[in-house]
């Protein structure tokens, strides 16, 4: 689980009632992927060093720019001090920009600039080769048995993220 996201509440009935066998290893299968992916990247391409939550920062602008930071904070679930903090970083690397909200001149709004495009660009193309190169290792039953679960895993991130639609 992202450490952004607040541990769910134990179920009333104990922590192994309400759990099913599908959920458990889908929370280690994310769990472990997640892991190992941040990890092989760090030592496949060192010069990536982005924090995830900047990464995440960044993706979200990529697709609503440009955003308030409190709009961001709401959108990730973070504190806006956590929020600005990253912001702060982001603009003295170069990746964000801070302009006046063209819809509201009181506030202000972050962009992400060419640079934070082309770091985002980066980050998902290591990422996107290195499961490539994985999925490539699998045998082929095992490559289509997860290519038919990616609609289900989707729609379950969409379950799961109150900022999307229902």
């Amino acid at each position: 689980m992202p450490p952004q996201h607040r541990p769910a509440e134990p179920s009333p009935a104990g922590p192994d009632t309400a759990n099913t066998p599908e959920a458990r290893l889908l929370t280690e299968a994310v769990t472990r992927l997640r892991r190992a992916l941040r990890a092989s990247i760090r030592t496949d391409y060192p010069w990536e060093t982005l924090p995830m939550a900047q990464v995440e920062l960044l993706q979200v602008l990529a697709e609503h720019s440009p955003a308030r930071v409190g709009d961001l904070a709401t959108r990730q679930r973070l504190a806006f001090s956590t929020v600005s903090g990253l912001i702060g970083q982001m603009i003295n690397a170069g990746l964000v920009a801070r302009a006046t909200d063209p819809h509201d001149r009181r506030a202000s709004a972050v962009t992400l600039t060419d640079t934070g495009r082309r770091q985002l660009t980066a980050w998902s193309d290591a990422h996107e080769q290195r499961l490539s190169d994985a999925l490539a290792a699998l045998p082929d039953d095992e490559r289509a048995t997860v290519r038919a679960a990616l609609p289900a895993l989707l729609r379950i991130a969409d379950l799961l993220d109150p900022n999307t639609p229902a």
